[in-house]
């Protein structure tokens, strides 16, 4: 993969901030939405590395890949320093553990003279996921508009919000939250997005705003608003191309082109980077 890296497998303060998006289900944006910051912050003038813990279905990883080629055709076009995580190879699971901490703490060492360091994880429990959020210090996890997301995040009993348990997600932020203040004292910001938003309001979009609202200061993140669900984020994947990039290398522009770029926007705000 041009520009991409894959590194074998210290661990030290990172000096660069380290936005982590994660969930444990696929299928919520992650991808999308990590291009669309890492995109925002280079036309910004950063300096931004991207690195892909789910080098195994590799989307973040091709989403890169197919803008390095339209990069081809337009040499202008903002593109980070891309690396790609593979899992080590052993009969021992410990081993392999070690293998992966080994060239993952390489990895972040190697990033600390960028701006930003922009990670996506994939959908499911991995040693090198739970390594990377610990790294993090803004944690970002989209879900959709959809109580079976939210059982993914906390279980609850009903529809209130008053009887609940983390999910084995929750509680695996909250461990590498520990993790990252034993190592270095730092904390971790953690924002739950919710995406793929419904184009028409809901009953059943009101009522989950209502109990992600009651629950984020009791399990300890943010709520967010990401992208409605738009074809036009499917559009973009095989070009590479986000809808921040110059008109003359979209499509033609669209009220929801332009819908969506306030969206990402707004979501910027939010996460106040």
């Amino acid at each position: 993969m041009a520009g991409t890296h894959i590194l074998p497998g210290k661990l030290s303060i990172m000096s660069a901030k380290v936005i982590v998006f994660g969930n444990q289900k696929g299928g919520t944006g992650k991808s999308t939405l990590a291009v669309h910051i890492t995109v925002s912050l280079l036309i910004k003038g950063f300096k931004v590395a991207t690195i892909d813990v789910d080098a195994r279905q590799g989307t973040f990883s091709r989403y890169i890949e197919n803008r390095e080629k339209a990069g081809i055709m337009a040499p202008s076009l903002p593109i980070s320093t891309h690396f790609a995580v593979c899992d080590g190879k052993n009969d021992s699971i410990a081993e392999v553990e070690k293998i992966n901490k080994e060239s993952f703490t390489k990895l972040m060492d190697s990033c600390q003279d960028f701006d930003f360091v922009i990670i996506d994880t994939p959908g499911s429990d991995s040693y090198l996921s739970k390594l990377a959020h610990s790294y993090a210090d803004i944690i970002i996890t989209p879900m959709n508009e959809s109580f079976i997301d939210l059982d993914l995040l906390v279980r609850i009993k009903g529809s209130e919000s008053n009887e609940l348990k983390p999910s084995i997600y929750a509680e695996m932020v909250w461990n590498q939250k520990k993790e990252k203040a034993i190592r270095n004292k730092g904390t971790i910001d953690w924002i739950v997005l919710v995406n793929r938003l419904s184009n028409v309001s809901s009953k059943n979009g009101d009522e989950l705003e209502k109990i992600l609202t009651a629950l984020s200061k009791r399990i300890g993140f943010r709520l967010a608003r990401g992208f409605k669900e738009r074809v036009i984020f499917k559009e973009l994947f095989l070009s590479g191309l986000t809808i921040l990039d110059k008109e003359q290398l979209l499509p033609q522009a669209t009220l929801s082109h332009i819908a969506a770029r306030q969206e990402l926007n707004s979501l910027l705000k939010t996460i106040n980077i």
